[in-house]
């Protein structure tokens, strides 16, 4: 795995965008020296404009400020919106700009999924939180909810080591670690303040030697679990070792429960979950729908020890192709308060699935599309692998519609 554990960090649990704005604004605005931002989606909404205003006037005061988007998830920003951070010297790029054709996008694979922002070496934002109106409550009944991670302490060094990294247009793995040691030894510090806080690692899946490293830390702690395995997540279709891992807990005595769409922004998010279900509720783990608006939250606790917050899903698109940034955590106080959360959202706005019997017609056909399905999951990452061999196109913003 390319990630490495760090103790004394103090991580804070930032839930929607009425948690997390209000805080890495704030941020943004005070930064004096350096401002390193990653996004898969920034709209010129109410959002994206008071994100332009605190990047604009830390540019104005002197910080150095890199903005890296993708090119799919922010494919309509115009010069009246970029212009502004490119004079005040913001450098603002696009990673593998949309290709369109008779006006639809057409590249959608491989994406930049991170969601990241360091400033001054001293704070970073990690979590699955976009730039955009749609993850505000105010937004109405599709509003999304979400969760991202404040990071204090040595972690810090780590991340900022990756984004410095990413400033330069994105290389294979094997050239860009020596970049990130030299990173991490000229950042300004992240010194270790809270001695005792949580222990914390970053970790990333890239399309190079970390293609799996989110998924073994998921499958290294559900197979570690003893009590309880909670998960929520928006996109939910892991791969075959994955979901053999959570039936075998379940069958062990291990409490899973899997929180996941009800009422999904896109249809077929709720259908291919739904593939799983017979085989999942079989094994005993415990599917609940959260229907109140869109779930578009990436994360985990096992035993109210171990917990995760990041970017990536568990479907095809976030294990085996896009570039995905996660924290994870081994600290009691902070697995027991995620933990806290999504119980709390369990009970005041999920449905249990419960499982219903079939006929024997019915059953033989469920048992037979099980068997596609897990055999195409088992091998849609050498699937994958084909079409990710081309290295990325990082494209500086010129003031124009992208």
């Amino acid at each position: 795995m390319n990630s490495r554990w760090i103790p004394g960090n103090r991580i804070t649990l930032l839930e929607n965008g009425e948690g997390y704005y209000p805080r890495v604004f704030e941020v943004i605005a005070a930064a004096e020296r350096e401002v390193l931002l990653e996004t898969f989606i920034l709209f010129d909404d109410k959002v994206g404009r008071k994100l332009h205003q605190a990047l604009l006037a830390a540019a104005q005061r002197g910080a150095q400020v890199h903005v890296l988007v993708d090119g799919w998830g922010s494919p309509d920003l115009s010069a009246s919106f970029t212009q502004p951070l490119i004079d005040a010297g913001v450098r603002l790029r696009s990673f593998e700009p949309a290709q369109r054709l008779f006006g639809a996008r057409i590249n959608l694979l491989r994406r930049m999924h991170h969601k990241l922002v360091v400033v001054d070496g001293q704070r970073a934002f990690v979590g699955g939180i976009n730039y955009s109106i749609d993850h505000l409550a105010e937004f109405g009944p599709l509003g999304k909810q979400d969760y991202a991670v404040e990071v204090e302490g040595p972690l810090v060094g780590q991340i900022q080591a990756f984004c410095r990294a990413n400033v330069q247009a994105p290389q294979p793995a094997r050239r860009q670690w020596l970049q990130r040691w030299r990173a991490s030894r000229e950042q300004e510090g992240a010194p270790d303040v809270h001695e005792g806080g949580a222990v914390a690692a970053f970790v990333t899946r890239d399309n190079d030697l970390h293609r799996t490293d989110i998924e073994r830390h998921y499958r290294a702690a559900v197979r570690s679990a003893r009590q309880r395995i909670l998960i929520a997540n928006a996109y939910f279709f892991p791969g075959y070792r994955l979901l053999r891992d959570l039936r075998r807990a379940a069958r062990r005595g291990v409490q899973v429960d899997l929180v996941l769409q009800g009422h999904p922004d896109q249809p077929w998010v709720k259908r291919a979950s739904e593939l799983l279900y017979r085989h999942l509720l079989r094994a005993g783990v415990n599917v609940y729908e959260y229907n109140e608006r869109p779930l578009h939250g990436k994360v985990a606790v096992v035993d109210d020890l171990w917990a995760t917050v990041g970017s990536s899903n568990l479907d095809p698109t976030s294990l085996s192709l896009n570039l995905e940034a996660n924290v994870v955590v081994r600290d009691s106080a902070f697995a027991c308060h995620l933990r806290e959360r999504i119980d709390h959202l369990m009970a005041q706005s999920c449905e249990r699935v419960q499982r219903t019997p079939t006929g024997r017609l019915r059953s033989a056909w469920i048992a037979v599309r099980s068997m596609v399905v897990f055999h195409a999951l088992r091998r849609f990452p050498v699937w994958a692998s084909k079409w990710s061999g081309r290295e990325p196109r990082v494209v500086p913003m010129r003031g124009e519609a992208t």
